[in-house]
């Protein structure tokens, strides 16, 4: 996984809104979440949440037990600040996912929109996704998004991985249950186009 100085310095150096990854607001996501979960109560947590405006649309959605995650503490300064008071309501963990400790069978719900293709190696890649199959619930779901096929082959500097629906499966193994895909263009703050590919499964 990617040193924390590193995204340090890309969050120190970009004003919010202005890396590749941004959107208003992550409807994608949102969507998914509130597929995978009805009940306001579902214990969500969000991987490499940075700056996201997604634990924004969480809460006003009526999600409370929410934990977002990301290597940089200067990203969740800038998350806090905007939410206010509201963010005390929220669980802040500043760690590399990849080395977490995390509670077993926790989570109703993984969400990770642009982590999991950072990890150009595979033992980083066995290690995240044994972390998703300790924590999350039989029953819970998994929410990816990474660059399908057809997106960067980097991005803020570093090399990372494409992946269509069967190798994106193929990571995570036959104790999840793939439900659906999907497929999406993003456009960046700058005007240019990444395509994004999705996996929502249910652990068994």
């Amino acid at each position: 996984m990617s040193t924390q100085p590193h995204w340090e310095h890309i969050y120190t150096t970009k004003a919010p809104g202005q890396a590749s990854w941004f959107r208003p607001h992550l409807k994608t996501s949102l969507s998914l979440i509130e597929r995978a979960a009805a009940d306001r109560s579902a214990r969500i947590i969000d991987v490499g949440a940075g700056e996201s405006t997604l634990v924004d649309d969480l809460l006003r959605s009526g999600y409370a037990r929410l934990t977002v995650l990301d290597i940089s503490p200067t990203a969740f300064d800038v998350t806090k600040a905007r939410l206010s008071r509201l963010a005390d309501g929220v669980e802040w963990l500043v760690a590399d996912v990849t080395q977490a400790e995390f509670p077993a069978h926790f989570y109703d719900v993984w969400h990770d929109r642009a982590v999991f293709h950072f990890l150009t190696s595979a033992a980083d890649r066995a290690a995240y996704v044994q972390r998703v199959a300790l924590s999350v619930k039989p029953g819970g779901h998994v929410i990816i998004g990474t660059f399908g096929p057809e997106g960067p082959v980097k991005c803020s500097g570093l090399d990372v991985q494409r992946y269509d629906a069967g190798s994106l499966h193929g990571e995570f193994g036959s104790r999840f249950r793939l439900i659906d895909s999907l497929k999406e263009m993003h456009q960046t703050p700058f005007g240019t186009l990444q395509q994004f590919l999705y996996c929502f499964w249910v652990v068994e």
